[in-house]
């Protein structure tokens, strides 16, 4: 006998307590990106203060998002989490908008920048895992895309399979490797401040970049006839950092995808929210200050690759400083991946259940989970490893998971800003719904970050359109592909 979709999420099992939620939380936001994005962020806002306020910026944003769903998470707390609120708070066109520009990028983009980042800092380690050490060099397919195999290209896909394996034999495996991983990650950040701020500290580092904090340097009019000095030009700055800082704190709501699994939800997942984003916003901004009190900030600005904290490192320990941050880096890689794989085979799985993706997505291993999930997106994440962007004009590869994601912050940013909307919408269409858990601050809390992501966004559409109008390209190709998922659901049902 078929089981009806609310039986078979009920065979979820639900072993998430409230420390393996926020080690999930935790996990998922700390990647590598704390540990480069601070470069361009300098080049943005072109002064220690306004980095700094840059941070500050995004950690509120963060928070009050989190604090935001963890109503609607106690509201419903059910597998699939953002998918979830956006089908119940409009459509479940907008739900599977969400889910497809996940599968698509968000989640697997992510994780193929994590599992190569992995690749790429092992290589600092062992000189034989290279991006240019070619099995098959690179193939051209189409004027600007190509296929290649690296030796750091089959370790970033053994990784996704390995890790992806550990996920698919129970809950057990996936939260373990989580929990070690984070406790590690958080370890490692909280050692990049210590010694940073202890050992690295220097007096004329603090005085010159503090004692003029609030005056850019450096930075380039963000358009024609905008000064970078003037009110307006710092606002497009702090704003276009955003696309840094957000990106690095993203994923806090990957809970809310396990939520079908978590014990005692309406407690747990508000609260691991709450927890995981006050935890890394703050590591985030130490470890930040951490850099510009041992880096002049144009050496934060310029710093080789991008590779902030390396830079820090190799000052505190000329020649092996590299090497240590690229063991950290390795770590948070790896933490991330996993929180991300076992995460985001939980929002398939939902939309598999609904109809709305591909109906093996919905299955359920002897371990009680969603293994069909877990496969489809381990073998778009190899499809995402495997495909080199191409620039004829240089005659250099990049990586198309890199390109998707530039793209999608600000499309990101477009579902946070609507399922925060939903949390008003539904608490005027479902007022007697049962809320064990009401947002903090509403509706200032959840207000204020509306407004203040519609004014990050519109500044990134006015004054970065080549990354933001593809990311809304990529969402809107979504739309036929949920009338064809209806279509076959349709008659899927009418000949059963």
């Amino acid at each position: 006998m078929e089981l009806r979709a609310p039986e078979i999420e009920q065979r979820l099992k639900r072993g998430l307590g409230l420390y393996d939620s926020t080690m999930i939380v935790a996990g998922s936001m700390i990647g590598s990106g704390i540990f480069i994005v601070a470069a361009e962020m300098a080049r943005e806002t072109g002064s220690a203060g306004w980095m700094l306020a840059a941070w500050v910026v995004a950690g509120v944003l963060t928070l009050a998002a989190a604090l935001s769903y963890g109503e609607l998470a106690a509201m419903m707390p059910k597998a699939g989490g953002q998918y979830v609120y956006l089908r119940e708070a409009f459509s479940p066109l907008w739900g599977f908008l969400y889910g497809w520009t996940l599968f698509l990028v968000i989640q697997t983009g992510t994780i193929a920048a994590s599992s190569v980042g992995f690749s790429r800092y092992l290589g600092v380690l062992v000189p034989f895992i290279s991006e240019s050490h070619y099995l098959i060099a690179p193939i051209r397919i189409l004027p600007r895309y190509a296929l290649s195999l690296s030796t750091a290209q089959i370790m970033s896909l053994c990784l996704v399979g390995f890790v992806t394996w550990t996920n698919s034999r129970g809950l057990k495996y996936g939260k373990g490797v989580q929990n070690v991983f984070t406790t590690m990650k958080i370890g490692t950040l909280v050692g990049v401040i210590v010694i940073g701020g202890l050992l690295g500290l220097n007096a004329a580092v603090v005085k010159g970049n503090f004692s003029h904090a609030w005056t850019p340097v450096g930075v380039l009019p963000p358009a024609p006839g905008i000064s970078p000095l003037s009110g307006f030009g710092i606002l497009i700055g702090l704003c276009t950092a955003q696309i840094g800082s957000l990106f690095a704190a993203d994923a806090w709501n990957n809970i809310t995808f396990t939520a079908g699994e978590v014990r005692d939800p309406a407690r747990n997942v508000p609260l691991s929210l709450a927890l995981g984003t006050v935890i890394v916003i703050t590591l985030y901004l130490l470890a930040n200050f951490a850099y510009t009190v041992v880096l002049p900030f144009s050496q934060i600005q310029t710093a080789p690759s991008d590779r902030v904290a390396a830079a820090v490192f190799e000052v505190i320990f000329p020649g092996i400083g590299a090497n240590l941050i690229a063991v950290a880096i390795m770590i948070s890689a790896f933490g991330c991946m996993n929180g991300m794989i076992l995460a985001g085979a939980r929002a398939y799985f939902a939309m598999a259940l609904d109809g709305l993706f591909f109906k093996r997505a919905a299955d359920l291993n002897d371990a009680k989970v969603p293994s069909s999930a877990l496969k489809m997106q381990a073998l778009w994440v190899a499809v995402l490893v495997l495909i080199r962007t191409y620039n004829p004009e240089t005659g250099t590869y990049g990586n198309l998971y890199s390109n998707l994601l530039d793209y999608v912050v600000s499309a990101a940013l477009i579902f946070y800003i609507l399922t925060i909307s939903g949390l008003f919408r539904l608490r005027h269409t479902r007022p007697d719904a049962h809320r064990p858990y009401r947002a903090w601050g509403y509706p200032v809390v959840p207000a204020v970050y509306i407004a203040a992501a519609v004014v990050i966004l519109a500044i990134l559409f006015l004054y970065r359109p080549a990354t933001t109008i593809p990311g809304v390209v990529i969402v809107l190709i979504g739309v036929p592909v949920y009338f064809a998922f209806r279509m076959s659901a349709r008659q899927a049902n009418g000949t059963s």
